[in-house]
């Protein structure tokens, strides 16, 4: 029983789908995206590519390859349940080879040039003084 009186049901989990644990530790934001990242082979376990029914355990080591970059983790829960961040980083730890080849690309991205994109079509008259100004004219 919890504190309001009701029955709560726990159920013991010893394996579960990974696209649904990707979901549920917030690698991904919906479910559907975690299975497409598993099928075009961003997600791998034990060195080999994952489908999206094979089950994750306490334990495995994952690569993880998302839009936030490449992530090493070892798999220290387990839940079929989207809950908090703060529950969902509970799941997993990311080995430090992995945090600072992360901050190394972060860096790297930093530096380089950042272009503005042309507009399309004809300069306006705004543009083209502005254009003006910066060759001096």
């Amino acid at each position: 029983m919890c504190a309001s009186g009701r029955r709560v049901h726990y159920r013991e989990v010893t394996g579960v789908r990974i696209d649904k644990w990707l979901w549920a530790a917030r690698f991904f934001k919906t479910r559907s995206l975690a299975s497409h990242a598993c099928e075009l082979g961003r997600v791998e376990a034990r060195g080999q590519l994952v489908k999206p029914s094979r089950e994750v355990h306490v334990g495995d080591m994952l690569k993880v390859k998302n839009d936030s970059g490449d992530f090493e983790i070892e798999v220290l829960g387990l839940s079929d349940l989207r809950g908090p961040a703060a529950v969902a980083q509970t799941l997993y730890r990311e080995t430090e080879e992995s945090k600072l080849a992360r901050q190394r690309a972060i860096e790297q991205r930093k530096l380089l040039p950042f272009f503005e994109a042309l507009a399309e079509g004809k300069p306006s008259k705004r543009d083209r003084r502005r254009y003006d100004r910066l060759r001096g004219r």
